[in-house]
């Protein structure tokens, strides 16, 4: 887009402001001129996304690259990281190369699509990946997520590795050995409907040896998908001693519990499985502190045929990129977050850990941002989501607020201006 652009009565952080555009550059936010009427829709930057899987290539009938970022345009997002768990793995930069070909094919104007290149060979643990590699081809961090590293010297020589080459690691933490085949939370529930259960030190085993790596040797480290209040109370001790760590959740976590398992609902099922009302309660108040520092979907996308099976044979994921902001709002009208958290947690924290730029709304900031109706509702059904996998506890389920516009740099990605837009 070229050329001076003027949204007016928009609202940002409780003001009513006109936000002035210049090219692909915001020129100014100032106050609304005029009586200030209007101010019902939101102004929110391009939220970031540290966390999707987008199957391509070799799983597109889960998802593809082009389904993925238009889910991802629908959802408000500017900004995705796809994880290397593809077929084949992204462990070379011929694949990392052909994502990001296929994404600037499909929406040459964004969302910006930003591969995890894997940690180790074929994501088996073994060995490292070509780390150096990946990141001249273009990988923003390095991951094994959905297999977790087990081998300690393994993840040692990965963090020490990518700090040379300012890539974080991001780590998927689970000690498998203790969950082998484990559907839910092991706890009464799981006793209860005679499930093989996921005991919550899985999670926070990992927690701790990352936690630790990072303190012995100084190096940031970031932790995948939190779902364990133990998980809490350890980054939370790491954070007050001054060790680089950073943490992730999901709306899921803050959202649902492992009740959802009663009905054996496969859409429910995902890992780190849904964790007991107390987990969710310290996954709030942990976001709400700071302890866990961004959002992210760990976009999950299945086939139906994939979920409609009986619970045991059902793959994990929940798909999540239509939904997220949606969810999250309803955090916000039940007072657990704030606008401003939102921003937060799904802008400019995540642009802080991984060197990305965000919109603060400051002259010469990118103009990446959405515009949010608070009022209007919508319903993720099979038709209304962009990805392709439906995979989600919500959908058929009225959910809150409606994404009116998303731009990144200037540029729609998703829905239009609002009428009066010079």
């Amino acid at each position: 887009m070229s050329g001076r652009r003027i949204i007016q009565s928009v609202v940002w952080q409780g003001q009513i402001c006109d936000c002035i555009l210049e090219g692909d550059r915001i020129a100014e936010l100032r106050p609304a001129e005029g009586d200030g009427s209007g101010g019902e829709l939101l102004l929110l930057p391009g939220l970031i996304d540290c966390h999707t899987h987008l199957r391509e290539p070799g799983q597109e009938h889960k998802e593809d690259i082009a389904s993925g970022l238009a889910a991802a345009a629908s959802g408000g997002f500017c900004s995705i990281f796809c994880m290397a768990n593809t077929v084949p793995v992204n462990d070379n930069s011929a694949v990392t190369s052909m994502m990001l070909d296929t994404a600037a094919r499909a929406h040459p104007r964004g969302p910006a699509l930003h591969p995890v290149g894997a940690l180790s060979r074929g994501l088996a643990g073994k060995e490292l990946a070509p780390m150096h590699e990946l990141a001249r081809s273009g990988c923003i961090a390095f991951s094994n997520d959905g297999i977790p590293v087990s081998d300690s010297s393994l993840m040692r020589r990965a963090m020490e590795y990518s700090t040379d080459l300012q890539r974080p690691v991001i780590d998927h933490c689970e000690d498998s050995s203790l969950s082998p085949e484990g559907m839910i939370s092991e706890g009464p529930v799981s006793d209860r409907l005679g499930l093989r259960g996921v005991p919550s030190i899985c999670e926070s085993i990992q927690v701790a040896r990352d936690i630790l790596l990072a303190s012995y040797l100084d190096i940031p480290v970031h932790l995948a998908h939190i779902s364990r209040r133990e998980s809490v109370e350890l980054i939370h001790w790491a954070k007050n001693k001054g060790v680089p760590v950073s943490a992730e959740t999901c709306p899921h976590y803050l959202l649902w519990t492992e009740d959802r398992a009663v009905e054996y609902d496969p859409l429910a099922k995902v890992n780190p499985p849904l964790g007991t009302a107390d987990d969710v309660t310290a996954l709030r108040q942990a976001v709400r502190e700071g302890v866990i520092d961004i959002l992210a979907t760990d976009h999950a996308p299945h086939a139906p045929f994939e979920k409609e099976v009986p619970l045991s044979r059902a793959p994990n994921g929940i798909s999540g990129l239509d939904t997220a902001l949606s969810l999250c709002w309803t955090l916000v009208q039940e007072g657990v977050l704030t606008q401003k958290d939102l921003v937060r947690l799904w802008c400019h924290a995540p642009a802080r850990i991984f060197g990305l730029r965000a919109n603060g709304f400051n002259p010469g900031d990118p103009a990446d941002f959405l515009l949010f109706d608070p009022r209007d509702s919508w319903t993720p059904t099979a038709e209304s989501m962009r990805s392709r996998g439906k995979n989600t506890p919500c959908l058929n389920q009225e959910l809150p607020g409606r994404i009116r516009l998303n731009c990144r740099r200037g540029e729609v990605l998703y829905g239009q201006f609002p009428e009066g837009a010079a």
